[in-house]
């Protein structure tokens, strides 16, 4: 069996992932990188909030971090991020579509 201190840090990454903001942010990045300004914009995020989803993300190496004189520009550390998240929201989709079929054959 495998170390389960590899479902710990799974968990832990899921966890990083648990709030709405943060998925509309990997989602936006996906395969580019993105100023803060850009990305405060894009999500309509208080600055103070943003800065401590992307910090949060960034600790536990979702996102990489760079500055380039007073802007912070942010791309995710592996496209599979990206990948999972649409996965997961297609399994959302499908599961929303079982639900929405049942209910109709009612």
């Amino acid at each position: 069996m495998e170390n389960k201190n590899i479902f710990k840090l799974h968990a832990e990454i899921c966890k990083a992932l648990g709030h709405p903001v943060r998925i509309e942010v990997i989602d936006l990045l996906g395969d580019k990188e993105m100023s803060f300004g850009d990305i405060c914009k894009a999500t309509g995020c208080l600055k103070s909030n943003l800065s401590q989803h992307l910090s949060s993300m960034a600790n536990k190496g979702i996102l990489i971090q760079r500055k380039e004189g007073l802007n912070v520009y942010y791309k995710l550390s592996s496209k599979k991020v990206a990948s999972a998240c649409r996965m997961m929201r297609e399994v959302l989709i499908e599961n929303m579509q079982k639900q929405k079929s049942i209910l109709e054959n009612l």
